[in-house]
């Protein structure tokens, strides 16, 4: 059984990850730091998988107490780099921030992971990188255009440093760039989902709180956008879906597949949905009512991305599965839970 590690495993996508990597056979071993996702988590995966998933409480960023891990652990396959901070609006009031800690981790894990002769990454990347673009729906060789924000731009930067690292004679690692979409939903089981620490930043879970009545109401950033309802428009993604793209590209690169050093692929549904269209299908599949407002535009938004898709599903045989009700389904679903085990 092979050793992933996954960093940011105890976050929201990291933690569908690890399920999904243990079900297709491989043993995942989390690092996370916690500072963007709770201890529970872990318990969730227990629910889930039958037994605890090694996890090492050190901050990635910290190159001794990686080494430490990976000294401990042995010999270690590929890694899935998910740690990273990934609110717009906050990498707009915190640029610094998230530049010590999305760039800061990637570099000390690709200066790390030679030593152990560890050849394999697949790196979370993001739609932001493709900026606002020219033509919808982006492939993966539409232009990389300026960043919104700075989270933005820690994914660009964090994409140009894989490349100029692959490009290096003494180069061993092989590295897949995963460009995610938005990720919505949670695990079947309601046992794992979208934890956010305070206010949420991502439109699911804050609509999914409106509903449980933790917040007073819904603000939708905008309603004059160039789009059919004047919302922005995103390519919902289900979270169980975009963990099972990650199992893909592991096992692609271990087969040694890989017909490039860095590869590049899109996660999405090839779909865009307005904001409203959101609001409306959680209404219609969950049976609430959401009391919301039209507020004005936040900082770094784009007006409208979404994926074209064609290229994860030829090269890498992967597609999605679940549509957006059952994705918004699923989301209420976990929210009910917490609320049933508080």
């Amino acid at each position: 059984m092979k050793k992933i590690l996954v960093t940011g495993g105890a976050g929201y996508i990291g933690s569908h990850a690890v399920v999904e990597l243990q079900q297709a056979g491989f043993q995942p071993v989390i690092v996370d730091n916690f500072s963007n996702s709770q201890e529970s988590a872990l318990a969730g995966l227990r629910a889930i998988l039958g037994h605890d998933v090694t996890c090492h409480r050190i901050d990635c960023g910290d190159a001794e107490a990686l080494r430490q891990v990976l000294r401990q652990e042995g010999e270690v396959a590929g890694v899935i780099h998910f740690a990273a901070f990934k609110a717009v609006g906050e990498s707009v009031a915190k640029p610094l921030a998230y530049f010590q800690n999305n760039v800061g981790s990637l570099l000390t894990l690709l200066a790390v992971m030679p030593e152990f002769g560890i050849e394999n990454l697949v790196f979370s990347s993001s739609c932001t990188v493709y900026g606002v673009p020219d033509a919808l729906p982006v492939t993966e060789e539409t232009p990389t255009k300026p960043a919104n924000s700075p989270y933005g731009r820690t994914k660009q930067m964090c994409e140009d440093i894989v490349r100029d690292v692959a490009g290096a004679p003494n180069n061993t690692v092989r590295t897949i760039l995963l460009r995610y979409f938005n990720p919505i939903g949670a695990h079947d089981s309601a046992k794992i989902g979208e934890l956010p620490l305070g206010t949420p930043n991502n439109l699911v879970p804050f609509i999914t709180q409106t509903a449980a009545g933790i917040r007073e109401k819904l603000t939708i950033f905008g309603n004059d956008y160039d789009t059919p309802d004047g919302t922005n428009i995103r390519d919902y993604i289900h979270v169980v879906d975009l963990a099972k793209a990650h199992v893909v590209a592991v096992q692609r690169l271990l087969d040694k597949q890989a017909t490039d050093t860095v590869e590049v692929f899109n996660v999405g549904t090839g779909r865009g949905n307005t904001v409203l269209e959101v609001v409306q299908t959680f209404e219609k599949v969950s049976g609430q009512q959401l009391n919301y407002a039209i507020g004005p535009r936040r900082p770094g938004d784009v007006p409208a991305i979404y994926a074209d898709a064609t290229k994860a599903e030829q090269v890498l045989g992967f597609k999605t599965e679940t549509s957006l009700a059952d994705s918004l389904a699923s989301a209420w679903k976990w929210q009910v839970a917490l609320a049933d085990s508080q």
